[in-house]
């Protein structure tokens, strides 16, 4: 019977063992490093970083839908435009360029209203409107390009400021202690790795609305130049 209880008693001894074992374990297992505890950890710094990520996200999805609408095959307006010229019906082509309300259609309305004048007069009225066209596709392109060389900028600050802080602390405790420099650096870093992911981020958005402009850009100084070539055809 004593043999009994003493074989219960080991196994509720072996039992208790095992689980302060793991209750140490998990007391002293290392805190899992999450995401939104990283940004938080980044300090006020990450708030304008957070705005300019916001704001540079807006800008290209507001240009991007803006300039594909623009970018679409208008090859069948100009091969209409040319149909009513060869005819002679100059106010029908006129109508079609303003119901097309594209880019390629004002710039051909301003050519064919000044049908009659010399072919300088007409060119430089359609590289005009082509300038003002040009201009509102870029309109706010180039705070993409801001954002891309201040984003970066902006978290290496926040870094500085907060090494300044780590140390400032250690010269008040006149003591430097591994744990804490080491924990707050961490965080510090954060901001400079935010500032340069947005940076990047901002960098190549910037540059895919660029090429997207010069393609129209390309396709629009073709069709003026092809425009251009029909009004000098004889008995124009």
């Amino acid at each position: 019977m004593n043999t009994l209880l003493l074989a219960v008693q080991d196994t509720v001894n072996q039992m208790i063992d095992s689980t302060n074992v793991a209750a140490t374990t998990v007391a002293t297992a290392p805190k899992e490093l999450r995401f939104i505890d990283l940004l938080f950890a980044g300090g006020w710094v990450m708030v304008p970083l957070a705005l300019l990520a916001f704001l540079g996200l807006v800008i290209f999805i507001e240009r991007y839908l803006t300039i594909r609408k623009v970018s679409k095959d208008e090859s069948n307006l100009l091969f209409q435009i040319k149909q009513n010229i060869h005819d002679g019906r100059l106010d029908n082509a006129i109508a079609l360029c303003k119901n097309a309300k594209s880019p390629l259609g004002r710039m051909l309305e301003k050519g064919l209203k000044r049908i009659g004048r010399p072919i300088k007069d007409i060119e430089g009225a359609i590289e005009n409107t082509g300038k003002l066209e040009v201009s509102k596709l870029e309109k706010n392109i180039g705070v993409l390009g801001i954002i891309a060389g201040i984003a970066p900028m902006l978290g290496f600050v926040g870094t500085i400021i907060g090494v300044i802080t780590i140390f400032h602390d250690v010269s008040i405790k006149g003591a430097i202690e591994i744990g804490t420099i080491s924990g707050g650096l961490y965080t510090k870093m954060i901001t400079s790795a935010t500032g340069l992911i947005i940076g990047i981020i901002a960098y190549v958005l910037y540059h895919i609305l660029n090429m997207m402009v010069e393609k129209i850009i390309l396709k629009m100084e073709t069709d003026a130049i092809e425009f251009i070539d029909l009004l000098e055809e004889p008995g124009k």
